[in-house]
């Protein structure tokens, strides 16, 4: 026999409490997407104290209902982050940071190849419809004055023509601090990555602005 409406509409009241906050919490989730080299995977660190893990439980103590994917695949060139990109996208997230270019300048790759890498992955960023927060890189000082100049210039053109938030650069405040660095000198330690993201923070809250906005609102 079939319930009577009356006694319908009462399971579903009782049940209906149950289920909404789950699903609406869910809905309500940003997922970010960390994308990068090891500076985001977290080289010589726990989970707990990658740049991933650590900009989530900032971004959570001031109030947003986010998750942080660490999408980091230490090693990778601009090249390499470019081949994954569609892959690492089956994550489904709402926004993007991006960080990649450090092991273009290690390797001494030339300049107009990480910026062509770049702008394909910033493209397929924006047919996605994806906001994105683009970190810049400088390349090692070893490798002259020609080859840093034309290489830290490219990120500041990339941000003019892509719709991106630019970050200047992700190590800002930590690079060459021995204190802040791992023995390698190059990756930061527990204490490097927590100065990384009180930096980049306010950048971080300009990109989960966007992705609250209507397209025709961001800027």
């Amino acid at each position: 026999m079939a319930p009577s409406p009356t006694r319908f509409t009462l399971a579903l009241a009782l049940v209906l409490p149950l289920l909404l906050p789950f699903g609406a919490a869910a809905a309500d989730t940003t997922r970010l997407m960390a994308f990068g080299d090891s500076l985001v995977h977290g080289y010589g660190l726990d989970s707990e104290d990658t740049f991933p893990s650590q900009l989530e439980a900032a971004l959570q103590q001031r109030g947003h209902t986010v998750e942080v994917i660490n999408a980091g695949n230490s090693g990778d060139t601009t090249a390499g982050g470019l081949a994954r990109l569609d892959w690492a996208l089956a994550d489904q997230p709402d926004v993007v940071l991006v960080v990649l270019g450090a092991n273009d300048g290690l390797r001494g790759l030339e300049p107009e190849q990480t910026q062509r890498n770049l702008t394909a992955l910033l493209t397929r960023l924006e047919e996605a419809g994806l906001p994105t927060l683009l970190a810049g890189m400088l390349a090692p000082r070893n490798l002259g004055g020609e080859y840093a100049e034309e290489f830290d210039a490219l990120f500041p053109e990339l941000a003019e023509n892509h719709p991106v938030v630019f970050y200047p650069f992700f190590l800002d405040g930590v690079a060459a601090e021995p204190a802040l660095n791992l023995g390698d000198g190059i990756h930061p330690n527990a204490a490097g990555v927590a100065e990384i993201v009180e930096r980049i923070l306010p950048s971080v809250e300009r990109l989960l602005e966007r992705a609250a906005s209507p397209p025709n609102a961001q800027s």
